[in-house]
């Protein structure tokens, strides 16, 4: 089927310009042009600027698309996979780019004062203010929340980095009592379930067995509590989970 530069340019969202510019420099020529001497654009062409316009997405520049739709090595497939490759190279440093930006944006709603720099080294891909976050979103207006705004906005950098390893060292002690096979239920990981509530009333609020066992059950239920906790062991968040209801039912 034959399309003139006009359908083209509907079909494709480009302006014509745009069209006889990539026909003037070689990037995309149409395939036949009438008696009269108009493009008329193929099936094959069509394709070609679906190509050239991923490329452009990503940010190649035109001489460099050229350069590897032209390549007499690649096919189609080897095309597609290239694409998908970038793109998902792409969506993962967009992925990156927006964690970081809801952090800083959490930690200004917080009234953390820290440098952009500081609060990359400090947090990473870590937000010290989860607990509080979900205490807001549950208990929203209590005084958990309330006090936990308030310590969390006269930490130092010094402060989140202790606390960042303070919470980095019961992870690793956690997964150990987990992966030395001892159930949930069991006094060592009941002793460091109790261990986890005391870090978060040191550091946010007074966190009761009954707010402790909210957040257990966040812990599975929440797909950002699940995936913190299966960072640092595989299975460790229901396994905390389960852990945190039996202290409280045996501290009860």
């Amino acid at each position: 089927m034959a399309y003139t530069v006009g359908q083209v340019a509907k079909l494709a969202g480009v302006t014509v310009r745009t069209l006889h510019h990539y026909d003037e420099i070689g990037l995309l020529s149409p395939s036949g042009r009438t008696a009269a001497g108009y493009r008329r654009y193929d099936d094959a062409d069509l394709e070609r600027l679906q190509l050239v316009r991923y490329y452009r997405e990503l940010g190649f520049p035109l001489d460099e698309i050229a350069a590897i739709l032209d390549d007499p090595g690649a096919d189609p497939a080897a095309h597609l996979r290239r694409q998908h490759e970038l793109l998902t190279g792409q969506i993962g440093k967009l992925q990156e780019m927006v964690a970081a930006i809801e952090l800083a944006m959490e930690a200004r709603r917080m009234g953390i004062q820290l440098t952009p720099e500081e609060r990359f080294e400090v947090f990473g891909d870590f937000d010290p203010d989860a607990h509080a976050e979900e205490a807001e979103q549950r208990w929203g207006g209590t005084d958990a929340y309330r006090e936990s705004t308030r310590r969390a906005a006269r930490y130092s950098k010094e402060d989140w980095l202790r606390n960042k390893a303070e919470n980095e060292d019961w992870g690793r002690r956690v997964a150990a009592v987990m992966d030395s096979g001892a159930p949930a239920d069991s006094p060592a990981a009941m002793e460091l379930a109790e261990e986890h509530r005391q870090l978060i009333s040191r550091w946010f609020y007074e966190c009761s067995y009954e707010i402790h066992t909210g957040l257990a059950d966040m812990y599975v239920a929440d797909p950002r509590f699940t995936a913190y906790y299966e960072k640092i062991r595989p299975g460790l968040a229901a396994y905390l989970s389960e852990a945190i209801h039996a202290n409280a039912i045996s501290r009860a």
